[in-house]
């Protein structure tokens, strides 16, 4: 298996950074440049670069400037996406955006890690583990989201929180490290008249 099937495996690993090819990475650089430079009315070319950009999204995914990532054919979405200005997703390995995602501005989804022992992070060696945002969930803004993570569908993780552990879902979460807060209920609703 070469390092491009083993990042897109659905599986965490470890590997020395110096042996990740910066080559996989030319693509989603020029793309994301390109991206970034569309006008606002340029919807059509905005679609086409997303779909060259991502393993997968649909005519639903829709990303406001400024957008980075890593590599582009790791990331996987699946329905509607809604992600606001300035999103960066390390998609050191596979990021799964269900249906129905709503990302704030300035959300990181961060699947790359680095040992906590100084002579391992200097050694090179770096960790990755996947994401996955289940269907209906909310991140608000400045939410950062770490490798390994499954985040329940329906649930809302509070701006500025950082998640580190799974979230369950249709619960609130919030925090550094995200903690749920409560569950989501019917007194939640909002009326249609204010």
């Amino acid at each position: 298996m070469n390092i491009k099937e083993m990042i897109q495996k659905d599986r965490p690993y470890v590997i020395n950074y110096r042996d990740m090819p910066m080559e996989l990475q030319t693509k989603s650089k020029e793309l994301c440049f390109e991206y970034n430079q569309t006008r606002p009315t340029e919807t059509d070319k905005r679609k086409k670069i997303i779909k060259d950009l991502f393993a997968e999204s649909t005519d639903l995914t829709m990303i406001e400037p400024s957008f980075r990532c890593d590599y582009g054919f790791n990331i996987h979405s699946t329905g509607m996406a809604i992600i606001n200005y300035n999103c960066s997703i390390l998609d050191t390995s596979p990021v799964f955006l269900g249906d129905g995602i709503f990302i704030a501005p300035g959300v990181c989804l961060a699947c790359a890690g680095h040992p906590l022992v100084p002579e391992q992070r200097a050694s090179g060696m770096e960790t990755s583990a996947p994401i996955h945002i289940e269907d209906n969930v909310w991140l608000g803004a400045n939410v950062t989201v770490l490798g390994g993570v499954t985040i329940g569908s329906g649930s809302v993780i509070g701006a500025g929180s950082v998640v580190n552990k799974d979230i369950p879902s249709g619960v609130v979460a919030v925090g550094a490290p995200c903690k749920v807060l409560r569950k989501i209920t019917d007194e939640d609703r909002i009326s249609s008249t204010i």
